[in-house]
């Protein structure tokens, strides 16, 4: 049993502090990033989106799992036994893309589990205005929901685990680094 659970497998107020805060981190990635998919999906070319979806979503879910302390190279990082333990989370959860190198065969995969969303998205652009919007609307929902089911598999292993969890995470670093610019623009200007 890890010191970052109790007896009951329940993580400790620390560790659910910590926990909460990543998928805070990861929400807020994740709607960015889904916002991006829709003003794609917006776009009447179509396929444009499903290519622009697959390149989101290839770059984003290791970002989360980076935030929860579970990306490959993060893994990779640990001793056996602790890869081990983490592994055997993983497995417990479902999950097949924490700890893994993202492939495009992966996404493809991910991807279908919404292919009747993205479906009705791309019959939609051909739709003027409203067609437009309903598929800005079902392109940021599919990543939305896609990107959800991550961050949940993710809490659900760091819950069971104790892997470590970074501090902060680069779309928090690139946050502050925004504001101490804006602060720096608004005391110079």
């Amino acid at each position: 049993m890890s010191t970052a659970t109790s007896a009951d497998n329940k993580p400790s107020a620390a560790r659910q502090a910590q926990i909460d805060a990543a998928a805070q981190r990861a929400r807020r990635l994740l709607h960015r990033r889904a916002l991006v998919g829709a003003v794609v999906s917006a776009v009447p070319v179509p396929g444009l989106d499903w290519a622009a979806d697959a390149a989101l979503l290839s770059r984003m879910i290791p970002r989360i799992s980076r935030e929860f302390g579970l990306s490959a190279e993060q893994l990779d990082a640990l001793e056996p036994s602790r890869r081990e333990g983490v592994q055997k989370a993983v497995a417990v959860v479902g999950s097949v893309l924490i700890g893994k190198l993202i492939t495009r065969e992966m996404i493809v995969r991910l991807v279908q589990k919404v292919a009747t969303r993205m479906a009705a998205k791309q019959l939609g652009k051909f739709v003027p205005i409203v067609g437009t919007a309903a598929a800005a609307a079902m392109g940021y929902a599919a990543l939305r929901f896609l990107g959800e089911q991550h961050i949940r598999d993710c809490i659900r292993v760091a819950q069971i685990t104790d892997v470590d969890m970074p501090i902060g995470s680069a779309a928090h670093a690139d946050h502050l680094a925004a504001k101490a610019r804006k602060a720096a623009r608004g005391v110079s200007g």
